[in-house]
C-alpha cells in the first residue's frame, strides 16, 4: 500500500469513528429510554405481594447454596487475575492476586468497570508494586478471559435451540442459533490465533498485547464459561423449580448483551426486564422478579459490603507499612 493509500485508509477509519461518536450516545440514550419504558409496563403488571411472599417463603438451605455458588463464582473471577500473573510472569503468590480480584469483581459488578475492573485494579497491583504496563496486561487478558468464555457459553447455548425468543420479537429464535454459530467461530478463530499465529506481540497505545499460548487461551475459555455458567447456577437457585437451568442460563447470556449496551451499573433494571420479557410465559412475575432480587442481595450487594471491608484492611495495611518505612528523626 502506498503512503498515500495508507493516508486515505486512516482518514476513512477516523470518519467512520467520528460517525459512529455521534450516533452512539442517541442510540445508547433510545436503548435505555425503550427499557425504562418495557419495565415500567412490566412492573404495572408485577403482582408485588406474591414478590414479597416469595422473598419470605425461601428457605434457608436455597440461600446457603445461592450463597456458595456466589463465593465460588468470585473464586473462578479471581483466577483469571491468577493467569494474568503467568502472562506478565512476575513474581506475586495466590494470596496477594485473589484479594485482588475478588475485591475488583465486587466493585466492577456494582460501580461500573471504571471503578472495579480498572481503577481499583490499577490502585492494588501499584501497591503490590506491578507497573502500569503489567496492570494494563491483567487488565486486558481478565477482560478478554470474559468475553471469550461468554462467546464459548453463549455460543453453545443460542446455537443448540435451548433459548426459544418469544412471538413478535425482531431477534428470532433462528437468527438467536446463527448469533450462537457466530460466537463459537470467533471463539475457534481466537484459539487457531493463539496457537498458528507467527506475529505474537502488538503495541496498542503504548501497551505491549502479546498473544499467549494455546494452554493459556484454553484455560480462558473454560475459566470464562465456568464463570457465567456459575452465575446462571445461582439465579437458579433462586428461581421457581420448574425452570430447566439451560434456559435460565441462555436469558441470563441474553441480558448481559443488553446490559453492556446501556452501561448501568449493575445492570439495574436490565436483568429484570430482560428475565421477566422471556420468561414470564413459564413463570409468574412475581417469582420471578422475587428470584432476581434474591440474586442482587446474594451476588452483588453482600460481596460489596465484605469486600469493602477486604479493601479497608488492605489500604490499612499498606498504610502500616508506609509508616514502618517512614525514616525515624
Amino acid at each position: 500500500m502506498s503512503r498515500s493509500e495508507a493516508h486515505a485508509a486512516a482518514h476513512a477509519n477516523r470518519q467512520n469513528t467520528s460517525r459512529w461518536s455521534r450516533w452512539k450516545m442517541p442510540l445508547t440514550v433510545l436503548f435505555f429510554l425503550a427499557l425504562i419504558v418495557l419495565f415500567t409496563m412490566l412492573a404495572r403488571r408485577i403482582e408485588w405481594n406474591e414478590v414479597f411472599d416469595t422473598l419470605a417463603d425461601f428457605k434457608v438451605r436455597t440461600l446457603i447454596i445461592a450463597s456458595g455458588l456466589t463465593l465460588l463464582s468470585f473464586l473462578v473471577y479471581a483466577c483469571f487475575d491468577l493467569i494474568g500473573r503467568t502472562y506478565i510472569r512476575q513474581d506475586l503468590t495466590w494470596k496477594q492476586i485473589l484479594p485482588v480480584g475478588i475485591i475488583s469483581y465486587a466493585f466492577n459488578l456494582n460501580l461500573s468497570a471504571w471503578v472495579g475492573g480498572i481503577a481499583m485494579r490499577y490502585r492494588l497491583y501499584s501497591r503490590l508494586g506491578v507497573s502500569k504496563g503489567n496492570i494494563a496486561k491483567i487488565l486486558g487478558l481478565s477482560l478478554a478471559t470474559n468475553w471469550f468464555g461468554y462467546m464459548v457459553i453463549a455460543g453453545a447455548v443460542f446455537s443448540s435451540g435451548l433459548v426459544q425468543m418469544p412471538p413478535g420479537w425482531k431477534l428470532n429464535s433462528d437468527a438467536l442459533q446463527g448469533v450462537g454459530v457466530l460466537l463459537l467461530v470467533v471463539s475457534a478463530g481466537y484459539l487457531a490465533a493463539c496457537r498458528f499465529s507467527k506475529r505474537r506481540e502488538w503495541a496498542i497505545r503504548g501497551v505491549e498485547i502479546n498473544l499467549p499460548s494455546l494452554r493459556m487461551a484454553v484455560l480462558q475459555l473454560a475459566l470464562g464459561a465456568l464463570n457465567w455458567s456459575l452465575m446462571a447456577a445461582v439465579i437458579f437457585t433462586l428461581l421457581p423449580s420448574k425452570l430447566e437451568y439451560p434456559l435460565v442460563l441462555g436469558v441470563l447470556l441474553i441480558s448481559a448483551i443488553a446490559g453492556v449496551i446501556t452501561h448501568i451499573p449493575a445492570g439495574l433494571g436490565v436483568l429484570e426486564a430482560v428475565f421477566v420479557a422471556l420468561l414470564q410465559h413459564e413463570a409468574s412475575r412475581g417469582s420471578l422478579v422475587a428470584g432476581l432480587l434474591a440474586y442482587r442481595a446474594i451476588y452483588f450487594i453482600l460481596p460489596l459490603l465484605i469486600t469493602l471491608v477486604m479493601y479497608l484492611v488492605v489500604e490499612a495495611k499498606a498504610k502500616a507499612l508506609r509508616i514502618e518505612k517512614k525514616p525515624r528523626d
